[in-house]
C-alpha cells in the first residue's frame, strides 16, 4: 500500500493520554489547552487544576493521568471482575509506554502519524494502539493503485476523537475523522472502512445496530435520526397526572364524599397520598442514584435489590399495567354505555356494549402507540388538555346560580348547611366503611410510576422522575381535595330528580336539609329510591358543571389516557426484563424495532391481555388485583430505598437528599398492610406470585451482577460476624475441620475437591489454594484470568469453597504464604489436605525436599528459618557434587548445600495435615489436556524461558473450568461399604473426625465405618472393651472396633525386598567411606539415605510394610481407607526416606487412602463443657 509523504517536523512531545475535551479543544482553537509549552517534554506537562504531572511523572516514570477526566471511562466501567474495562490499568500504561516508546511516528494504513502519544481502547482483554493522529472509520490511506504520482502536499492533519459505544454488549469503538487543512486525496478512493481498520487492530465488526456516528457532512452517508427524547413536564409531570386523574376522580369521588364525608374523604385521600409521596421520594432517590435507563420501575426495584425480587415484580408490574389497560377502558365503556343508555340506543345489551366498546377503543389506542411515542405523547397533550377544560367548566358551574332542573338533582350552588351535612360520614350499602372507601379510591393514586416506566424515553430521568413525579402528586391532591369540598357544599346526598317535589319553604311533613330550600325530598329519602344526589348518582360532577358534555369529554380523557398510558408502560418494562433474560420463553417479546427501539411484540402481548380482561366488563373485579400489584411495587420501592440506605454502602449517593430511610421503611410497611385492608385474598395471589417467581430466579441464579444493596447487605452481615467471631474464645466442643486444600487450578484435581467439599459442605470453611511459580509480572496476569474461571468451577461443581492464589519463587515458600494468610480472623484455615506426590522418585531433589518440608514434623520451637535448604557451591563441594551428579537424579545448578535444617510448615503453624492418595492418581490435567501445574507435578515437559511450566496443548483455565468437569468416586454413591479407620497414633482425634463428618452426608450415610487400633494378643478384649467405651464416649457411633495385635510382626521378605529395592538408587552407600567423605556427600546431597540413617529407621520402615501388609488383608473392598501417618522428623528422616515410607504404605490399595495426622490438639471431648 502506498504512503502519504509526511513533510519533516519537530519531534512531538508527549504530554500524557489525551481526552475528547482536549482534542476538541485542539480543533477550535488551533491549540489545546493544555499543550505544552516550548521545551516541554514527554515526562512534564503543563499543571493544571486536576492532576500533577510531576506526581505521575516521579511515580510512575512518565504521566499517567489524564489532563481531563474522561468521561468515557467512568460511563463504560464493569463489574469488578469484569475483563472489560473502560480504564487502562497500570500494567497495560507500562506496556503500552514500551511498546510505542517515548516520541516516535507510527505507520497505520501506509501513512506516518507523527503523534507519540497512543490511545488505547480494551476489547475483550486486547489492545489497539492507535496514535492519537488516527481518527477510527475514516482514515485517509493511499489507493493501491495510487502510485507517488497522485500523492499530494499534506499539511499537518488535525484529529477530532468522536468515541461511541455500539451497543452494551459490543466492544468500544472509537472513531476518528481526519480533517485536513489543505486538499487531500480523493475521498472516495482514500477511505479505510471501519470494518478493515477494525480487522486490523483485532476489533470485532459492528453489526448493523453497532449505531456508529458518521462523519459529518460525508457524502453518501444518512445521518442516524435522534430517537425521540421528553422533558420532565412533557415525559413525566403530564403523564403521571393523567394517569393519576382516571374514571375514580369523576364517576366516585363524589360518591366517596356523600358516604364519608368530607373530613373523612379528606383523610382517605391524604392517607392515599402518603404513601404515594414517600414512594415518589424513595423513587426519586433511587433514580438519582446513577444513570437510569429504560424499563421504568422493573430497573429501578432490579439494580437496587437484585434480579431475585427485581424480575418478579418487573413481571407482575408489567402484567399489572396491562389489566389496568382493561381497567380504564371499561371505565370508558361504561360511560359511553351510560350515554347510549339515556338515549335508547344500545348496540345489544349493556354488558355486551361495554365488551364492543372496550375491544374497538383498546385497538384505536394500540394504533396510537404503534404510531411512535411523539404521536403517543400529543395524545396525551391533547387529553391533559381536555381534562382541563372539564375542570375549569366544574369550578365555574359550582358558581353558576342552580336551575330548577339542577335544583330537583340536588345542587343548590353553595350552602353552608350543605356544607356542614356533608362534613360527617353517612355510610350506606355493604361498601359503606372506612377501608371499603378507601379500597375504591386508592387505585386513583396508582398512577405515580406512569413517568419512571418510560425511563429510557427521557432526556434526563434523574432530572425528569424526581421533579415530574412529586409535582404531579402535589397538583393532582390539591385537585382531589379541592373536587370533594366544592362537591360537597353545592349537592344534597339525596334528590328525586322530580320538578314537582318543589314546595314551599317550611312546609309540613318535609324532612331534610333541601325543605329549607323549597324541595321535599323525603318520599324518595324514606324508601331509598332517589336517584340524584351525591349518595346516587356518579355522574353529579356532569349535573354540577357549566357545560354538561365538556365533563363527559373529561371523562373520556381521563380514562383513554390512563389507558394509554398503561399501554405504553407495560411494554417497556417488559421489554427490559426480556432482555435481561432471567425468565425462559420471553426474549422474544425483548426485540425492538424504530429509533426509538419500541417494543411492538411486546405492545401485542399487552393488547391480547388487555382484551381478555375486557372481556369480564366488570370494574369492579378488575380493580383489586391491579391495587395489589401495584402496593406491591410501592412496596418493593420504598423496602428498596431503605435497603440501598440503611447498608451503607459507598456506592448509595443518590442526588435527591429529601428522603428518610425510615420514612421508606414506613411505606412499605403500610403498603403491605393496605393490600391486605384492600383485597386479603388479591394480597395473597400476588404474595404468592412474588414468592413463586422469586423462587424460581433463586434456583436459576441469573449470571448478572448489578451492584444490588442486597450485596451490599450480604458484606455487611458477613463483616460483623466475622468481628463478632472473633470474640468468641475457641472450645472443642466447637472445633471445625477448616481446610486449605493445595489443589493448584481445583479443576485438575476433582477428586481431593470433592473429598474436602463433601464432608465441610455447610459446616466449616474449605479454601483451595494454588502456588503459581515464575516471575511476578508475567503470573500476576495470569491469576487474575484464572481466579474468576475457577471460582466459577467451583460453584457449577455446587462446592462451597473459596479460591485463592499466591505467586512464588518455589513451591514451598508459596504454601508458607498460603499457610500463613489463608483465612480471615476465626476463619482460619487448620488442617492442610494435599494430593500425593506420586512422580517423588522422578522429580527434581529441590521439589521432593519442597514436598516433604511442608509435611515433615520440624522440632518443636524451630523459628529460626521458614524457608528451604539454601543452596549455596563450595569450593570443598565439588567433589560431593560429582558425586550426585554421577547418580539417576538431576541436581539443580547449583548444588544444594545445608546451612541450617528447616522447620517444618504445617504442624509448626499448627495445622493438621491430610494426605490423599488414589490409585488412578489425583491430576487428571492430561485429560482436560490443560495447563499443568507446577506445583504439584514434576517438570515432565522443560521449562520455558519465563520459568513456569506447561503442557502441550493447553487450553485457559477459564475455559475449562466452566466446561470440563470430571466425575469422581465422591460423586457417586458407596452403598453398604466401609470407611476403615486405622488410629494407630493419638494425634488428637482428628483421624476418627473426618470419617465420622463424611458418614454423615447421604452418599456414605450406609457405609459401615470399623476402627482399628493396635494392641497384643493377650490383652484384646480388654483394650477393646477400653476403645469401644471411649469411642461411645465421643458420640460418634462407631460399633465395630477392631484390635490388630500383629502389627509388630516381621513383614514377609518379599516385600521387605521391595522397600529395600524402592529406596536403593536414593542411598549414599556411605558405609565404606571415611567420615570427611560421608560429611561432605551429606552436604551436596541432603535429601540422599545415609547408611546410618537407614539403620536408624530399620524398625520404622518395617512396620510401614506391615501396615500395607495388614491394610490389603483387611481393608481391600473398603471404600475408604483412613489411617495415621508416620512422622518423620526433619535433620533426622531424609525427604527420600519420608516418601518411601508413604508409597509403602499406601501402594497396591484400590480404594482411596488418607492419611490424617493431627496437630496434637483434641478435637474431640466427651465432657458437657
Amino acid at each position: 500500500m502506498a504512503e502519504l509523504p509526511v513533510p519533516d517536523l519537530p519531534p512531538a512531545r508527549c504530554s500524557g493520554r489525551f481526552t475528547i475535551s482536549t482534542l476538541l479543544g485542539m480543533e477550535e482553537g488551533g491549540r489545546g489547552p493544555y499543550t505544552p509549552t516550548e521545551g516541554s517534554s514527554c515526562d512534564s506537562v503543563q499543571p493544571t487544576h486536576l492532576s500533577s504531572s510531576t506526581l505521575c511523572t516521579r511515580t510512575f516514570g512518565y504521566n499517567t493521568v489524564d489532563v481531563v477526566p474522561a468521561y468515557e471511562h467512568y460511563a463504560n466501567s464493569k463489574g469488578v471482575d469484569d475483563a472489560r474495562k473502560g480504564r487502562p490499568s497500570l500494567a497495560d500504561l507500562h506496556s503500552i509506554l514500551k511498546v510505542t516508546g517515548l516520541c516516535r511516528t507510527h505507520s497505520i494504513c501506509g501513512i506516518h502519524w507523527p503523534c507519540c502519544c497512543s490511545l488505547r481502547c480494551v476489547c475483550d482483554g486486547s489492545l489497539c494502539l492507535l496514535p492519537l493522529g488516527v481518527v477510527t472509520g475514516a482514515v485517509p490511506t493511499a489507493h493501491p493503485q495510487e502510485g507517488p504520482g497522485r500523492r499530494q502536499n499534506p499539511a499537518v492533519s488535525r484529529c477530532v476523537l468522536k468515541q461511541s459505544v455500539a451497543s452494551r454488549d459490543s466492544c468500544l469503538k472509537s472513531t476518528l475523522t481526519c480533517l485536513a487543512l489543505v486538499p487531500q486525496p480523493d475521498p472516495g478512493r482514500l477511505r479505510t472502512s471501519v470494518s478493515d481498520l477494525q480487522q486490523s487492530n483485532g476489533l470485532p465488526e459492528a453489526g448493523p445496530e453497532a449505531g456508529l456516528e458518521e462523519a459529518e457532512g460525508e457524502p453518501g452517508r444518512d445521518s442516524v435520526p435522534e430517537p425521540v427524547r421528553f422533558g420532565w413536564v412533557k415525559g413525566v409531570m403530564i403523564r403521571c397526572m393523567l394517569n393519576i386523574w382516571g374514571v375514580i376522580l369523576y364517576l366516585r369521588l363524589p360518591w366517596i364524599t356523600a358516604q364519608a364525608g368530607i373530613a373523612l374523604t379528606w383523610v382517605i385521600i391524604l392517607m392515599s397520598v402518603t404513601v404515594t409521596t414517600i414512594t415518589g421520594l424513595s423513587i426519586s432517590a433511587i433514580s438519582t442514584n446513577g444513570k437510569v435507563k429504560s424499563g421504568g420501575t422493573y430497573f429501578l426495584i432490579s439494580r437496587s435489590l437484585g434480579p431475585e425480587l427485581g424480575g418478579s415484580i418487573g413481571l407482575i408490574f408489567a402484567f399489572a399495567n396491562a389489566v389496568a389497560v382493561a381497567m380504564h377502558t371499561v371505565g370508558f365503556a361504561e360511560t359511553v354505555r351510560d350515554l347510549l343508555q339515556e338515549h335508547n340506543s344500545l348496540i345489544v345489551d349493556p354488558t355486551n356494549d361495554i365488551r364492543i366498546i372496550g375491544v374497538i377503543t383498546v385497538t384505536v389506542l394500540l394504533g396510537i402507540s404503534l404510531a411512535g411515542m411523539e404521536w403517543e405523547a400529543k395524545a396525551q397533550i391533547l387529553f391533559f388538555l381536555v381534562i382541563l377544560v372539564s375542570f375549569v367548566n366544574y369550578l365555574v358551574g359550582t358558581v353558576i346560580p342552580a336551575t330548577a332542573e339542577k335544583q330537583a338533582k340536588g345542587f343548590f350552588s353553595y350552602r353552608a348547611d350543605i356544607f356542614a351535612q356533608n362534613f360527617v360520614p353517612n355510610w350506606r350499602g355493604p361498601e359503606g366503611s372506612f377501608f371499603g372507601l378507601f379500597s375504591i379510591f386508592f387505585p386513583s393514586a396508582t398512577g405515580i410510576l406512569a413517568g419512571a416506566n418510560i425511563s429510557g424515553d427521557l432526556k434526563d430521568p434523574a432530572v425528569a422522575i424526581p421533579k415530574g413525579t412529586l409535582m404531579a402528586i402535589f397538583w393532582t391532591t390539591m385537585s382531589y381535595l379541592v373536587l370533594s369540598a366544592t362537591i360537597g357544599a353545592c349537592v344534597v346526598r339525596d334528590a328525586s330528580g322530580s320538578l314537582n317535589d318543589s314546595v314551599a319553604v317550611g312546609s309540613p311533613g318535609c324532612e331534610g336539609l333541601a325543605c329549607s330550600f323549597g324541595w321535599n325530598f323525603t318520599a324518595c329519602t324514606q324508601q331509598q329510591s332517589c336517584r340524584y344526589g351525591l349518595s346516587n348518582y356518579y355522574q353529579s360532577m356532569s349535573m354540577v358543571s357549566g357545560f354538561g358534555p365538556l365533563i363527559t369529554a373529561g371523562i373520556f380523557g381521563a380514562t383513554l389516557s390512563s389507558a394509554l398510558a398503561c399501554l405504553v408502560s407495560a411494554p417497556k418494562v417488559f421489554q427490559c426484563l426480556c432482555k435481561d433474560q432471567l425468565y425462559p420463553l420471553i426474549g422474544f417479546f425483548g426485540k425492538g424495532y424504530g429509533r426509538n427501539s419500541e417494543p411492538i411484540r411486546g405492545y401485542m402481548l399487552t393488547y391480547a391481555i388487555a382484551i381478555g380482561f375486557i372481556l369480564i366488563a366488570e370494574l369492579n373485579a378488575i380493580a383489586p388485583i391491579i391495587s395489589n400489584f401495584f402496593l406491591c411495587s410501592y412496596a418493593l420501592i420504598n423496602f428498596s430505598c431503605f435497603h440501598a440506605s440503611i447498608t451503607n454502602s459507598p456506592g448509595w449517593r443518590p442526588s435527591f437528599r429529601y428522603y428518610s430511610k425510615w420514612a421508606a421503611l414506613f411505606g412499605a410497611a403500610v403498603s403491605v398492610v393496605i393490600m391486605f385492608l384492600l383485597t386479603w385474598w388479591a394480597a395473597l395471589i400476588a404474595f404468592s406470585i412474588v414468592v413463586f417467581l422469586l423462587g424460581y430466579v433463586l434456583y436459576k441464579k441469573p449470571d448478572v451482577n448489578w451492584g444490588s444493596s442486597m450485596q451490599a447487605s450480604s458484606y455487611n452481615m458477613a463483616l460483623s460476624y466475622s468481628v463478632g467471631l472473633s470474640e468468641v474464645d475457641e472450645h472443642i466442643k466447637n472445633y471445625r475441620p477448616q481446610c486449605l486444600v493445595l489443589t493448584g487450578p481445583p479443576n485438575f484435581r476433582p477428586a481431593l475437591v470433592d473429598f474436602v467439599g463433601t464432608f465441610t459442605k455447610n459446616l466449616s470453611l474449605m479454601l483451595c489454594g494454588n502456588v503459581l511459580i515464575g516471575p511476578r509480572k508475567q503470573k500476576m496476569t495470569e491469576t487474575q484470568l484464572m481466579a474468576d474461571g475457577h471460582t466459577k468451577w467451583l460453584m457449577k461443581r455446587k462446592i462451597k469453597a473459596f479460591y485463592t492464589d499466591v505467586v512464588a519463587e518455589d513451591l514451598r515458600s508459596g504454601v508458607q504464604m498460603l499457610i500463613q494468610a489463608a483465612g480471615l480472623g476465626k476463619m482460619r484455615p487448620n488442617i492442610l489436605v494435599l494430593g500425593y506426590k506420586r512422580n517423588w522418585q522422578t522429580a527434581s531433589p529441590q521439589s521432593l525436599e519442597d514436598y516433604v518440608g511442608i509435611l515433615q514434623y520440624g522440632h518443636a520451637g524451630s523459628s529460626a528459618s521458614w524457608g528451604h535448604w539454601h543452596l549455596v557451591v563450595a569450593p570443598q563441594s565439588l567433589r560431593a557434587a560429582a558425586m550426585c551428579a554421577a547418580s539417576s537424579w538431576t541436581v539443580p545448578s547449583p548444588i544444594n548445600c545445608l546451612l541450617l535444617p528447616p522447620s517444618s510448615d504445617a504442624f509448626d503453624f499448627k495445622y493438621g495435615v491430610c494426605l490423599m492418595r488414589m490409585k488412578e492418581g489425583l491430576n487428571v490435567s492430561r485429560v482436560l489436556q490443560a495447563h499443568v501445574n507446577p506445583t504439584f507435578e514434576a517438570a515432565e515437559h522443560p521449562k520455558n524461558g519465563t520459568g513456569s511450566r506447561a503442557a502441550p496443548g493447553t487450553v485457559e483455565p477459564t475455559t475449562s473450568a466452566s466446561e470440563q468437569q470430571a466425575s469422581t468416586i465422591f460423586q457417586s454413591e458407596q452403598g453398604k461399604k466401609t470407611i476403615d479407620i486405622y488410629w494407630l497414633f493419638d494425634d488428637g482425634g482428628l483421624t476418627l473426625l473426618i470419617p465420622y463428618l463424611l458418614g454423615r452426608k447421604k452418599r456414605w450415610g450406609k457405609c459401615k465405618i470399623r476402627v482399628f487400633v493396635g494392641g497384643q494378643i493377650n490383652r484384646m478384649d480388654e483394650e477393646r472393651k477400653a476403645i469401644v467405651s471411649l469411642l461411645s464416649k465421643f458420640r460418634l457411633g462407631f460399633h465395630e472396633v477392631h484390635i490388630l495385635p500383629d502389627i509388630n510382626q516381621k513383614p514377609r521378605p518379599e516385600h521387605i525386598k521391595r522397600f529395600d529395592d524402592l529406596i536403593a538408587p536414593f542411598r549414599l552407600n556411605d558405609g565404606f567411606k571415611d567420615e570427611a567423605t560421608v560429611n561432605e556427600m551429606r552436604q551436596g546431597c541432603p535429601w540422599k539415605i545415609s547408611d546410618e540413617e537407614v539403620d536408624k529407621n530399620r524398625a520404622k520402615s518395617l512396620r510401614q510394610v506391615r501396615l500395607n501388609e495388614i491394610l490389603l488383608d483387611y481393608s481391600r473392598d473398603a471404600a475408604l481407607i483412613a489411617i495415621t501417618p508416620p512422622i518423620g522428623r526433619k535433620g533426622r528422616c531424609p525427604s527420600s526416606l519420608y516418601m518411601a515410607w508413604l508409597e509403602t504404605l499406601s501402594q497396591d490399595l484400590r480404594p482411596p487412602i488418607i492419611l490424617t495426622r493431627g496437630n496434637q490438639e483434641n478435637v474431640l471431648t466427651f465432657y458437657c463443657q
